[in-house]
């Protein structure tokens, strides 16, 4: 493969380097942000040597050439363009620049969420453990002294980012809003301190102190355990004050003078106005996608795990861990996971059937690792790179998540946390891991099997 020749050829098709805005890579992905996305050519992109699909997400356009290969393209490229190097970070906030309003408010939800998915991923893969080790303990499969020494430390390990998650919330939206991090984290703090009432005991306690303001209404001294919504709104406010105070405050006092305020005001503001609203708009939300799952016959799930690959092309899907996160405080559980998870076994499956049935080498290289990719949480190649190119592949995928998503309501199935979809999703559902077996099964035989018959011809061309 020429790399220089790759390189140049991309540059042309983008509408050459007055087009361009900024360049980076991921491990497989050139990522471009450009002046002017209607003069990308992306049929000749795709038939450039080495590329392997093409699409347009997050701002960017975005052109996989596989791991290695694109390190070398990309210094090829930049070469060629006479732009330096851009970090992962930059091109993010270039991105962000072209999207609307409402795509910058996903794009900010995921920049607060992604940072933080680890801990609550390791958290909910310990707490899968752990049932699994309970149940086979209560059933005499194994024995466990669930008293002993090891057996706590591993347990609270596995709850320790859900009780704080405000905290962890409160660092990383007050980073992205451009505060303090460490303030928003002692804002985290400050709304789940151990001398408020902990909100897991109002449903059986009642609440147990209150304040009258000026008569008007009262505001219940309770901590915002499981919220996620009032936390991140708490760091906008946070931010928005700091910033501001910066500006004002003389440098000499500003040390003292600006996080003493920004704490004290968001702290009075928030637990007395905000807050309260927002709990209420975060509860509403919750309820309202809790009773769209629970339609009978699983018919909520249906719709919703037929659209899900939908948001994903939408970039809208970073919403949806406010969904999860709030499930998983309400119930313990988020329902909502294995309908993503679903959703993404059949575009995988779908992708894979390409696959197999395709005589083209360029798109069975690409399809085969995209299909392994997809199932294991990873959906962007094999939905923009192969079943969106053909459409119809993207549509079975769809049926298929719809009905995997179908079963999984009928079995009632909750993941103990969020962030894995796909494969290793199963650590997250080892309460009900024969359910979530059958329910991914149904998902990919469904996709597989259309598209097998009517997905893809050979001789259909590419829609994008």
């Amino acid at each position: 493969m020429d790399f220089k020749k790759s390189a140049s050829d991309v540059l042309e098709k983008i509408g050459g380097k007055e087009n361009l805005v900024t360049a980076a890579h991921c491990a497989t992905r050139l990522r471009l942000v450009l002046v002017d996305e209607k003069k990308v050519n992306k049929e000749e992109i795709e038939n450039i040597d080495g590329v392997k699909g093409v699409f347009i997400a997050s701002g960017q356009l975005q052109i996989i050439f596989g791991t290695g290969t694109v390190n070398k393209v990309y210094d090829e490229f930049i070469a060629a363009a006479g732009v330096q190097e851009t970090s992962k970070e930059d091109m993010k906030r270039e991105a962000a620049k072209k999207g609307n309003r409402f795509q910058r408010l996903i794009k900010t939800l995921g920049d607060v969420f992604v940072p933080i998915i680890p801990a609550i991923v390791a958290g909910g893969l310990i707490m899968g453990i752990m049932e699994a080790l309970n149940f086979m303990n209560s059933n005499d499969i194994i024995s466990i002294n669930t008293n002993g020494y090891i057996f706590k430390i591993i347990n609270l390990l596995s709850n320790a980012a859900f009780t704080f998650l405000p905290i962890l919330i409160g660092y990383s939206a007050t980073k992205v809003f451009g505060g303090n991090p460490y303030l928003g984290a002692v804002i985290g703090m400050f709304l789940i301190h151990p001398d408020l009432q902990n909100a897991w005991t109002v449903a059986s306690e009642g609440y147990q102190q209150s304040f009258s303001i000026f008569g008007l209404y009262d505001v219940h001294m309770v901590g915002y355990q499981g919220h996620v919504i009032p936390i991140i709104i708490a760091s906008l406010i946070l931010a928005t004050i700091e910033k501001k105070l910066h500006k004002v405050v003389p440098e000499i006092i500003d040390l003292f003078v600006t996080p003493l305020v920004s704490l004290l005001v968001t702290g009075f503001v928030v637990f007395t106005f905000v807050g309260p609203v927002f709990v209420a708009i975060e509860n509403g939300i919750i309820t309202g996608v809790q009773k769209l799952i629970e339609i009978p016959l699983g018919i909520g799930s249906f719709v919703m795990g037929g659209l899900y690959s939908t948001t994903v092309v939408g970039g809208i899907h970073h919403m949806y861990t406010v969904i999860d996160l709030g499930q998983l405080g309400e119930y313990g559980v988020t329902h909502w996971l294995p309908l993503a998870s679903a959703a993404n076994m059949a575009q995988g499956a779908a992708c894979l059937a390409v696959a197999l049935k395709t005589k083209d080498k360029k798109t069975k290289s690409l399809a085969f690792p995209s299909a392994l990719s997809c199932m294991l949480g990873i959906t962007e190649p094999a939905i923009f790179g192969v079943n969106l190119r053909y459409f119809k592949p993207f549509i079975c995928g769809s049926i298929g998540g719809a009905c995997g998503a179908l079963v999984a309501s009928l079995f009632n199935l909750g993941a103990t946390a969020t962030g894995v979809t796909g494969i290793f999703a199963i650590l997250l559902h080892l309460n009900h891991p024969l359910q979530y077996i059958i329910s991914m099964c149904v998902a990919m035989a469904v996709a597989f099997v259309l598209t097998w018959l009517f997905g893809y011809k050979e001789k259909e061309k590419a829609q994008a």
